[in-house]
C-alpha cells in the first residue's frame, strides 16, 4: 500500500547560500502548492481509484489483524477502502517530498533504500495506529514484521517499474533558454529587469539578455510562475519562502538575490497559496 512518487523535484526547505558558488549542487523542485496539485492530478486518474478499490475490496474479504473477527461486512468493508487510500497517498507525498532532496544528497541506491524504509516505516505506523485508534487491537511483533515488510517490497518494486502509458513526456525545455550559453541552462528561477536587459536566472547561473520583460516572460513556456513585479517574474517551483514586508512582500529563491513582490500583486501571490489570505 506503499508509494513512491515519479515525480520531477521539490525545492530544498532551506536556501543554501553555497549554490551560488555551486550551480550544480541545486536541486530544482516543486513547492508544496505544485507537489499538492500534482497529488491531486494523481488521485483523480481512473486506473488509480479502481486499483486502490480493488485492494480494498480484497483486504475487506480477508479480515486481516482480527478485523474480520469484530466487525460485520458493511464497516469492514468501508475501513479497509479508507486504509489503503490513506497509506498510499501517504507514500505518494512522502515520495513527492523525499525523493529530489535524498537523490540531491545520495547516490540513486543509497536515496531509493531510504526512502523506502522511510516510507514502510511510517505506513506500517498508520496502519497499527488506525488499528488501534478504531478497535484497540495491539499488533504483534510478527504482525509489524509482516507490514514493514510488505511495504518496504511494494516500495522497491514500484522503482523497478518503468513509467505508465498514462504518464506524460517531460515537456520541452522553454525558449528562453536558447538564448544562454549551454553551461547555463537549467531550471528557471526568475527573470528579472535591468536597464534594458533582462537578467535571466537559472539554477546553473544566471545572464544578461538584451530583452524586453514581456517577452522574456512569453518564452518560458510552460514553466509555471508568477509576474510578481514590474520588473520580476519567478518561477513558483523555485520558491522557498513568501515573507510580508510592509505593504508588499519578498520570495525567497532556491537560488540567487530576494525577489520583491509589489504591493499590487500581493492578490496573485496569495491566489497562488504562497502567504494566507
Amino acid at each position: 500500500m506503499s508509494l513512491h512518487a515519479r515525480s520531477g523535484t521539490l525545492p530544498p526547505i532551506r536556501r543554501n547560500h553555497a549554490y551560488a558558488n555551486d550551480p550544480e549542487s541545486t536541486v530544482n523542485t516543486p513547492s508544496p502548492s505544485s507537489a499538492l496539485r500534482e497529488l491531486r492530478t494523481h488521485f483523480s486518474n481512473p486506473k488509480v481509484a479502481l486499483a486502490l478499490a480493488a485492494i480494498g475490496a480484497v483486504l475487506a474479504l480477508m479480515g486481516p489483524f482480527g478485523t474480520g473477527d469484530v466487525m460485520a461486512w458493511g464497516p469492514r468493508i468501508a475501513y479497509w477502502l479508507i486504509v489503503p487510500a490513506v497509506t498510499y497517498a501517504i507514500g505518494y507525498g512522502l515520495g513527492v517530498f523525499l525523493a529530489p532532496r535524498l537523490h540531491g544528497a545520495f547516490t540513486a541506491t543509497i536515496a531509493r533504500t531510504a526512502l523506502a524504509l522511510i516510507n514502510s516505516a511510517v505506513i506500517t505506523a498508520v496502519v497499527f495506529g488506525l488499528n488501534y485508534l478504531v478497535f484497540a487491537l495491539r499488533p504483534t511483533v510478527l504482525d509489524v514484521a509482516i507490514v514493514f515488510g510488505i511495504t518496504l517490497l511494494i516500495s522497491f518494486l514500484i522503482e523497478l517499474l518503468p513509467n505508465g502509458p498514462s504518464e506524460t513526456a517531460p515537456p520541452d525545455p522553454p525558449a528562453i533558454l536558447d538564448r544562454l550559453p549551454l553551461d547555463k541552462r537549467g531550471a528557471l528561477v526568475a527573470l528579472s529587469v535591468e536597464d534594458h536587459y533582462v537578467r535571466i536566472r537559472t539554477t546553473r547561473g544566471e545572464e544578461m539578455v538584451l530583452l524586453r520583460l514581456s517577452d522574456a516572460i512569453r518564452e518560458v513556456g510552460d514553466t509555471p510562475g508568477l509576474r510578481v513585479h514590474r520588473s520580476h517574474w519567478v518561477a513558483t517551483a523555485q520558491i522557498t519562502a513568501a515573507t510580508r514586508r510592509g505593504d508588499g512582500a519578498v520570495l525567497s529563491m532556491t537560488k540567487g538575490q530576494d525577489i520583491p513582490v509589489s504591493r499590487s500583486q500581493m492578490a496573485t501571490i496569495r491566489d497562488a497559496g504562497l502567504l494566507p489570505r
